[in-house]
């Protein structure tokens, strides 16, 4: 019994050694989501656009889209930015959701420096981003036209990893809705 006692404090280490250990080659971009295969999140929220129009999940349907969570206050979005505007141009369907951020400076920085989103949501207490898990911004949500979310990319997505990672699997979810 003594000698258990003398080596359980061992075993407990080793194993929280090799937990972290392993943590340290995960993906941070590959956090999981429970949302994956699931519709997206039911909301009813301002568009940033025109705050007097409701947005609902159904807005966001029909298409294959991604839905990027942004916000002013981000640096990371900034940096995105210029990618997803390019991403539009290419005839990229992309939804944004302003995530606790003021209309006023979300506006204008729309103004500025173009705005990449078909529509753009107003979540400015954060409500459907913590339905959808966000952990900050940005995240980008691939949906099917079905509205059912397919995959989650946390991180800002520069040209690389969007010509790497993500066109390819946007462009499966363009070819699942084809007739």
């Amino acid at each position: 019994m003594r000698r258990v006692l003398l080596v359980l404090p061992l075993v407990i280490f080793l194993g929280v050694a090799v937990f972290l250990y392993r943590g340290l080659y995960l993906d941070p971009s590959e956090l999981p989501s429970a949302l994956i295969g699931k519709p997206f999140p039911a909301f009813a929220l301002a568009s940033l656009d025109d705050p007097a129009r409701t947005l609902t999940q159904a807005d966001i349907k029909g298409k294959p889209a991604l839905v990027n969570v942004w916000a002013t206050w981000c640096p990371s979005c900034r940096a995105e930015h210029p990618v997803l505007n390019k991403l539009k141009q290419a005839g990229v369907t992309i939804y944004g959701v302003n995530y606790k951020d003021e209309r006023a400076p979300a506006q204008k920085w729309l103004r500025e420096l173009h705005n990449p989103y078909q529509l753009n949501i107003e979540d400015a207490k954060g409500s459907l981003g913590l339905d959808l898990g966000v952990y900050g911004a940005p995240e980008t949500f691939f949906i099917d036209a079905e509205g059912i979310i397919r995959h989650k990319f946390v991180g800002t997505i520069d040209e690389q990893v969007w010509r790497a990672k993500l066109a390819p699997l946007y462009q499966q979810l363009l070819d699942e809705a084809k007739p």
